[in-house]
């Protein structure tokens, strides 16, 4: 196994770095204080446009995009963005300005992989100029959206066109006011087979009869200016030509959307936690206790060690899995990207919370990237499947496989 990044990703290293460095983290507190004072607080700040701008003259634009969906991307294999997902995952606001954020990645590689020629002319290709963002609707508050069969929203066809009814919450980035249109999942055929009912279709958000309810809080953060909405479909019509892939596919979109899109958010918590233990090790040499630096207190090396060891291993079977992913596809390293996502929140959640001990009452403060970064881990822990589910079935694939023979 080689452990050394191949001389197109270090190189591609060397400019997020220096991106970063240069235009990202200098504004980081003016971008957060623009948020504050914004009239609207679900409008993008200019500086968001600024740098977007400049990601973009350098090439550092559609990162996530590999070549089989099209010559629209760096062309970047799994193994080759991780680190650069990584490093823009440092800064949790940052991989927008790339083009590189969620729900917008995932969204695009579904159109990218599954839309036709008509839904990517009107919908894929301003997504990937960067110029409309967008939302995934599956969480539904009246049933355990962790089984995505359980949906209840209908799509029912009606001539030319669909309609749709049903309620979802937590559907991230749908507050923004650049969000022009959602992926809706839905029951088409709740009579079919349990994994032939679901649906996919695209509702633009100025669709009459879409409701914007409120915006959801996660641990007290309203995550401006993306935000997690609820909404309420009510008659909602669109033309058919906007269903994905046709009846009964939903299931099978929605399986091909979240393998990459699970490691992705893993990548990403990985720098999230590496930058909260620089922190850590920044403020124990600083902070003064007792009549010595904090670093000097066994039980503090002890903390900063522990976060090293528990990132590197996360980090390393997220490289593995990536890897995997890239050999032999997603289906076949299931059981990779399952281990990965439940690892990687968890770690981060930990990793970050020793940070916040360490900075004492300031770690909870937005003085610092650790709370927002805590929400984040937490976050995961439940988007795209919850630990327990991604548990139950990696425990019952090794159980099927040991038993095979």
């Amino acid at each position: 196994m080689n452990f050394e990044y191949s001389d197109k990703t270090q190189e591609l290293i060397a400019r997020l770095e220096r991106f970063m460095d240069t235009h990202v983290y200098p504004v980081e507190k003016d971008y957060h204080q623009a948020l504050k004072d914004a009239d609207n607080p679900w409008t993008t700040p200019a500086i968001m446009e600024d740098l977007k701008t400049k990601a973009r003259a350098e090439g550092l634009w559609n990162l996530f995009m590999p070549d089989e969906y099209g010559p629209w991307g760096a062309g970047l294999t799994n193994l080759e963005y991780a680190p650069l997902c990584e490093i823009m995952g440092r800064a949790g606001w940052a991989a927008e300005a790339f083009n590189c954020s969620a729900p917008d990645t995932g969204n695009m590689e579904v159109l990218a992989k599954y839309g036709s020629d008509a839904q990517k002319e009107q919908w894929l290709k301003p997504l990937l100029a960067g110029e409309i963002r967008s939302a995934f609707a599956m969480t539904e508050p009246a049933v355990a959206s962790s089984d995505a069969t359980n949906i209840e929203t209908s799509i029912v066809r009606d001539g030319d066109d669909y309609v749709i009814n049903g309620r979802k919450w937590y559907i991230s980035g749908a507050m923004n006011e650049r969000c022009k249109i959602m992926i809706v999942m839905g029951k088409t055929d709740p009579e079919a087979p349990r994994h032939l009912q679901q649906s996919q279709i695209l509702v633009p958000m100025d669709a009459p009869g879409v409701q914007v309810i409120r915006p959801m809080s996660v641990l007290g953060y309203l995550d401006e200016p993306v935000g997690h909405a609820e909404l309420v479909f009510e008659n909602v019509r669109v033309p058919a030509g906007n269903l994905i892939l046709g009846e009964g596919r939903g299931f099978e979109i929605a399986q091909g959307r979240l393998g990459p899109g699970r490691i992705h958010h893993c990548m990403r918590l990985v720098g999230c936690a590496q930058r909260a233990l620089e922190l850590a090790c920044k403020r124990v040499d600083s902070r003064i206790a007792f009549g010595q630096p904090l670093s000097k207190n066994q039980s503090v090396r002890e903390d900063i060690a522990q976060s090293f060891c528990d990132i590197e291993q996360a980090r390393l079977l997220t490289l593995k899995a990536a890897d995997k992913m890239d050999r032999y596809g997603n289906k076949v390293s299931r059981d990779l990207i399952a281990a990965i996502k439940i690892v990687a929140p968890t770690m981060a959640q930990q990793v970050i919370d020793r940070a916040i001990q360490i900075h004492g009452a300031g770690g909870l403060s937005d003085d610092f990237v650790l709370a927002e970064a805590f929400m984040y881990a937490r976050t995961v822990r439940l988007a795209d499947g919850p630990d327990q589910v991604h548990m139950m079935q990696l425990g019952r694939n090794l159980i099927k496989d040991a038993n095979a023979g």
